[in-house]
């Protein structure tokens, strides 16, 4: 469950943008949501149709001379790359063109239990190899020591990065980075293989005509996969890309599409990102990362096809074992509910693949709305992942136990950490008590709406209106509409129950929308109930004939409070956890038995799911109430909840049971007493 943030409409803004950028109002009042207020500020963040130059970024001149002048000095060459997505697109760049231009040239990407980025024993393995100059793409900007070893066996290095510069730069012949505190470049926000793009720029005199021709596609699947900022350059180089992506004959491309299902299917930001990109991740978590390498240096479809066959096997593994995880959470979690009314869920499992650890901690969060520590131990080494949202920093947390950690890094969305040998409940603490410490109330996660909609909108030309602002990415998000006042007609399950098809009237016009991975059961609104929904659009063309698409993405019946609902939760939370709650709380807090009894007879032997057993007795009964009355029917054994689906069910009992008996009621009773 998120909270809700509907922009305020800005008609002004709409109206100008609307008549400037030449769009349709629908069109304008996204953009407008997303704080553009002139078609100048639409041009200069969204409206790029070239690239600056690449010799604007510090040290590109100096890099790119020490690459000529290596390739005149037919130097050893190696570039040094990374395994996920990013990396392995930014080396085939980079050696690609080298390989080309007639270089003696190799490619090294580490490992992933190497680690990131660069590292001794490589460099050693390098240096016997005769390596005399290492290019690093999409990462370097922190290996001092490792810069200071290779210059010492005699070797030469050239960094390109696009991560964070910390106190110093490592020695190098060029540090090209956007990053770097002294870099005055007009765009920050290149992921590495942009990076890489820009420097094969640099070498062909700042012309970006053959970069692009060769390598926008690549640079494109990157910029996508890395979940940069999706505004500015950025979206030129994807624009870019995706065309050449739909009209491709790179063997590696036409492979990968039919490997992962879109086939002739047109690409989009979104197909790069749940299509191709897992694909070429997954070499780096279960495989190699040199078979992805491979797979892009293919020549013909019939060498890239078996290649590409093979990542969409290593994906398939990976979506196993990803479900195999998340299984054992929720078991976990079924076994010690604890673990799920911390401020922070905080995880640790044994033998948990490390190539997946940090997919699991998005999933969690997404699951439940917390922040996610998740970590596996495997020969008495515990490491693990991060991820969170609004104001809660994971770097701040982890910095915080850092007395427990062996190493740690990252920002306050995302991080890494390696936990000292026994300490795992400890970190847990820790973590927590920095939580309650820094954010006595946690953060809610959101979801941003960028406007309301009316009947009449919802037509085949507002919405292919809405094309104008592709691609979708970070910081600029596929539009989410908000309806309101729906009367639901009809639910109808898909796929055996799996989805959901709710059919609605607004006014006298009647709308189907479908809700994925939500059973009929799960939904919080049943038939004939006034609801609102958060919704995306798209188009649907069966046989020449053109329809809107609408998905939900959550919905709730009209007069539903998300401020009552999250701050009756925290309430609960709170008490479940032994901290103080304000004393003339409890007395709102606690359920009577004949509305623990209303609430037991609404659940169906086949089960429901807590949100919607709620919304069909919310107007009796406050959320704080009915978490207490499920809590104290849980402890006596009438019901069970999954974690999992929220999903809960009667249990089959024998004689009656003493409501006020269960251990939660008795305590919240003491305290109002």
């Amino acid at each position: 469950m998120r909270k809700w943030i509907v922009k305020d409409k800005n008609i002004n803004a709409v109206s100008n943008l609307a008549v400037g950028c030449g769009i349709s109002s629908l069109a304008a009042s996204v953009l407008a949501a997303k704080g553009y207020s002139s078609p100048d500020s639409v041009m200069e963040r969204l409206e790029i149709n070239e690239l600056s130059s690449p010799f604007l970024i510090k040290d590109m001149q100096l890099a790119a001379d020490a690459v000529n002048q290596a390739l005149d000095d037919d130097l050893k060459i190696c570039v040094y790359g990374d395994y996920d997505c990013d990396g392995i697109m930014a080396t085939a760049i980079l050696y690609s063109y080298l390989f080309e231009s007639g270089a003696d040239v190799s490619y090294y990407i580490p490992e992933r239990s190497e680690g990131y980025g660069l590292n001794k024993n490589a460099v050693d393995k390098l240096h016997n190899d005769g390596v005399q100059l290492i290019i690093t793409v999409d990462n370097g900007i922190s290996a001092i020591e490792e810069a200071e070893y290779i210059y010492s066996l005699g070797m030469k290095l050239i960094v390109t990065d696009h991560h964070q510069q910390g106190d110093s730069l490592p020695k190098a012949e060029a540090v090209v980075d956007p990053h770097r505190h002294d870099d005055c470049s007009p765009f920050k926000y290149a992921c590495g293989a942009v990076i890489a793009l820009k420097l094969v720029a640099a070498l062909d005199g700042g012309d970006y005509t053959l970069a692009l021709e060769q390598f926008g596609d690549l640079a494109a699947i990157a910029t996508v996969a890395d979940i940069v900022s999706l505004t500015g350059e950025n979206r030129y180089i994807v624009s870019y890309g995706m065309n050449q992506i739909n009209q491709t004959d790179r063997p590696a491309l036409i492979a990968l599409r039919q490997c992962s299902g879109i086939g002739d299917k047109p690409v989009e930001s979104r197909s790069i990102g749940f299509g191709l990109a897992p694909r070429i991740n997954a070499a780096g978590r279960f495989g190699s990362p040199s078979e992805a390498m491979n797979l892009f240096l293919a020549e013909s479809y019939e060498e890239a096809l078996p290649l590409a066959q093979n990542l969409n096997s290593l994906n398939n593994q990976r979506k196993a074992a990803e479900n195999q995880i998340i299984s054992e959470i929720y078991t976990m979690l079924d076994n010690n509910p604890d673990l799920l009314r911390d401020r922070v869920i905080c995880l640790c499992g044994k033998g948990w693949h490390h190539g997946v650890i940090g997919i699991i901690a998005s999933r969690i969060v997404e699951r439940f709305g917390k922040p996610c520590f998740i970590s596996s131990e495997e020969n008495g080494e515990i490491r693990g992942s991060a991820r969170s949202f609004g104001s809660f920093s994971v770097f701040g947390a982890l910095t915080c136990a850092a007395p427990v950690l062996e190493k740690f890094g990252g920002h306050p969305g995302a991080g890494g950490f390696t936990v000292k040998s026994g300490m795992a409940d400890e970190f847990r603490r820790i973590i927590n008590d920095y939580a309650f410490e820094n954010h006595r109330e946690m953060p809610c996660p959101e979801l941003l709406i960028d406007s309301v909609l009316s009947p009449a909108e919802l037509t085949v030309g507002n919405v292919e209106s809405l094309n104008v602002l592709e691609p979708f990415g970070t910081d600029n998000e596929s539009p989410v509409f908000l309806i309101e006042n729906a009367v639901i007609s009809d639910i109808i399950p898909l796929s055996s129950g799996a989805h959901s098809k709710i059919r609605f009237t607004m006014g006298t016009s009647h709308f189907e929308a479908v809700m994925f991975r939500t059973s009929p059961y799960e939904l919080p609104v049943q038939r004939g109930d006034t609801c609102n929904m958060a919704v995306t659009l798209s188009i649907n063309t069966f046989r020449d004939k053109k329809s809107v698409n609408i998905f939900l993405t959550e919905i709730r019946k009209q007069n539903f409070s998300h401020d009552k609902y999250f701050a009756a939760l925290h309430t609960f939370e709170a008490f479940m956890r032994g901290e103080d709650v304000p004393e003339n709380y409890y007395p709102s807090m606690l359920p009577s038995r004949d509305a623990a009894a209303a609430v037991y007879r609404l659940i169906p032997e086949n089960g429901i799911s807590a949100d919607s057993l709620y919304s069909r007795i919310s107007d009796k009964l406050n959320y704080c109430k009915f978490c207490f009355a499920v809590e104290a029917m849980k402890e006596l054994g009438l019901i069970s909840l999954s974690s999992e689906n929220s999903l809960i069910k009667r249990l089959k009992v024998s004689g009656k049971a003493d409501f006020s008996s269960a251990p939660v009621l008795i305590k919240l009773q003491s305290i109002i007493k």
